[in-house]
């Protein structure tokens, strides 16, 4: 950050402007993921899907099997997190968990082949949602951008904060 910037953080913090709902960063995130969550909930309910179900089987129809870490990899999610929704998608008939033959540690999930099928179904819905947001394609991949390099940075701060605790631990 450079100086100009650091000093402009500084007296944000000084008049408690800084604390104010609308300078927030997260706040447009979360109020975005929560108002998305609701325009995705009835075209996912036609498939009885949860907006969560929704992205692991996405991951799934991108390539399978992957491992559960792999999964929880491209979602962000640890397995704690993710192992009740795979759970509910395997009761659902759409994958189903193996141990890996090569690897007895690691868990593999395939897809079913209704779960293939549901990839058919699934089509309509980026396709509703952006009617709903009535957002063309430019526009939506240059958000898309922004956040997913929002994401990026976050994701390499995380990791230089691991870092550190695991230096500060030895």
């Amino acid at each position: 950050m450079d100086s100009a910037s650091a000093k402009e953080v500084r007296n944000a913090a000084a008049s408690g402007e800084i604390l104010r709902l609308e300078n927030q960063l997260c706040f447009p995130l979360y109020a975005a993921a929560n108002l998305l969550g609701k325009l995705y909930a009835p075209l996912l309910a036609e498939m009885d899907l949860t907006y969560p179900q929704y992205l692991v089987m996405l991951v799934l129809w991108e390539i399978a099997p992957l491992s559960v870490g792999e999964v929880g990899s491209k979602l962000y999610l640890d397995s704690g997190t993710l192992t009740p929704l795979l759970k509910r998608l395997e009761l659902k008939g759409l994958l189903y968990r193996q141990r890996d033959k090569t690897d007895e540690r690691r868990v593999l999930i395939h897809l079913t082949e209704r779960g293939k099928v549901f990839k058919k179904k699934a089509a309509s819905i980026p396709v509703a949602l952006a009617d709903r947001l009535n957002l063309d394609l430019d526009e939506a991949k240059r958000l898309r951008c922004s956040v997913k390099e929002l994401v990026e940075l976050i994701q390499r701060q995380l990791r230089h904060l691991r870092a550190n605790k695991d230096d500060n631990i030895t």
